[in-house]
């Protein structure tokens, strides 16, 4: 951690690599920990002292007393889940109000952008995108046109405001044909999220950052979904509606390039998509319903099932480039500890020729070209250290470290913070 830079904490596949978890983990030694993009579709769990706890909005760093924790303007906010969710917190003891600013600058998510989620999803037919219904990509789509509606206009006039944005809204769904619904009672507990919403502290969040990192303060920057899901980057169309990478820290918080220090990239030992979306090692065999089942791969947020398959070395080594990752977090390897072979895709075949650089589209034509390794067998779950690791898990972390050209600093063997091995 260097004075005067921001570090960046990022998932490099196509989400739930498990960044939750490791934001609880490096929380200590930093002073504020901030959100930069993404809404409620992404869910992040943590583990600790026999609670579990999914966090959908708010940084993970919430758990940290003493710390100062921003939802940054690159997120979109739903004011009734948000309401949920810091409910929940509260309850169990932890003072968010003390603890949680958001940003003015941050959009809202209304009732009628989920409806226009579900309207998008049915007019594409058979070509769905497979989103989480929460509205993400219409919040994101009226913040491109200039349409939002952001947390800093409760401020201003907000009804009428609202009320405008809301009959623009059912204007297109008329010419969308969807029609059939009734959001009296959405409406309500979202208007109940507003109120609630007033009691934070919101802020110009860009001037709050920067004045912190003037004042020597250390701040990590949360990203959420991953890098394979990134607008511009990920397996377009099948991505969320933000930029995922690096870069969105400094456009989703107001930070420039050039206070950006350590990026972290965060991967299984593995790999798992949700939702539509080409996916090249996906397993449709007993091999993926067993890495399901031992990584308990269902949605945070959605309860749906993950789509598991080997990790993969070409999306891995193009996500590193594109984030200038400096160290890497590897997560849930002890979900292949009874596994006799491991197998790791080193390149593609696309049309008869083999290639390490990942291609504009990697939907059709793609066959992954796999190098397999020997498993370890062991149970590492219970080990707290280095030193204790099976040669053959070693062996698969040299591997991975030479394949992809960056550390591997840190290595999750259990869901819960203290099976947690930081090597550097």
């Amino acid at each position: 951690m260097e004075k005067g830079k921001v570090d960046v904490l990022l998932g490099l596949q196509w989400g739930d690599e498990g960044k939750g978890k490791v934001v609880d983990v490096l929380t200590p030694r930093y002073d504020v920990i901030a959100r930069f993009q993404g809404g409620p579709n992404a869910g992040h769990t943590l583990e600790f002292e026999g609670e579990k706890y999914v966090l959908r909005s708010i940084p993970s760093g919430i758990f940290q007393g003493g710390k100062v924790n921003i939802i940054g303007n690159g997120v979109v906010l739903a004011p009734d889940l948000f309401m949920d969710e810091a409910k929940d917190l509260e309850k169990t003891g932890h003072p968010l109000k003390e603890r949680l600013f958001i940003s003015k600058k941050a959009h809202l998510i209304m009732p009628t952008h989920r409806l226009l989620d579900a309207a998008y999803e049915q007019a594409k037919g058979k070509n769905k995108v497979g989103t989480t219904g929460k509205g993400i990509g219409p919040t994101y789509t009226d913040k491109v046109s200039r349409n939002g509606l952001r947390v800093g206009d409760l401020f201003d006039n907000f009804e009428a405001k609202y009320a405008a944005h809301k009959a623009r809204h059912e204007a297109i769904l008329k010419t969308l044909n969807y029609t059939d619904y009734d959001i009296t009672e959405v409406e309500k507990k979202w208007m109940e999220g507003i109120e609630y919403l007033r009691q934070f502290r919101i802020i110009d969040s860009e001037h709050v950052i920067n004045k912190a990192l003037k004042n020597g303060e250390s701040i990590l920057c949360e990203g959420a979904q991953g890098t394979m899901l990134d607008v511009d980057f990920g397996s377009y169309p099948f991505v969320t509606s933000s930029n995922t990478i690096c870069a969105g820290a400094c456009i989703g918080l107001g930070i420039g390039p050039n206070r950006i220090g350590d990026v972290y990239g965060i991967m299984k030992a593995y790999c798992t998509r949700v939702g539509a979306g080409p996916f090249p090692t996906e397993l449709f065999d007993e091999t993926g319903n067993e890495i399901r089942q031992l990584g308990h791969e269902y949605g945070a947020v959605t309860g749906r099932e993950r789509r598991c398959g080997w990790i993969d070395l070409v999306a891995l080594r193009y996500a590193i480039m594109i984030n200038g990752v400096t160290k890497l977090i590897m997560m849930k390897s002890d979900v292949l500890d009874g596994f006799d072979t491991i197998k790791a895709c080193v390149a593609y075949k696309c049309n008869g020729e083999v290639t390490r650089d990942f291609p504009f589209d990697i939907e059709k034509g793609i066959e992954p070209v796999y190098q397999e390794l020997k498993g370890w067998k062991t149970d590492m779950t219970r080990m707290t250290s280095e030193e204790q690791f099976p040669q053959a898990f070693k062996d698969y972390v040299d591997f991975l470290e030479k394949e992809l050209e960056t550390p591997i600093t840190i290595i999750s063997i259990g869901p819960d913070r203290e099976q947690t091995i930081i090597r550097a």
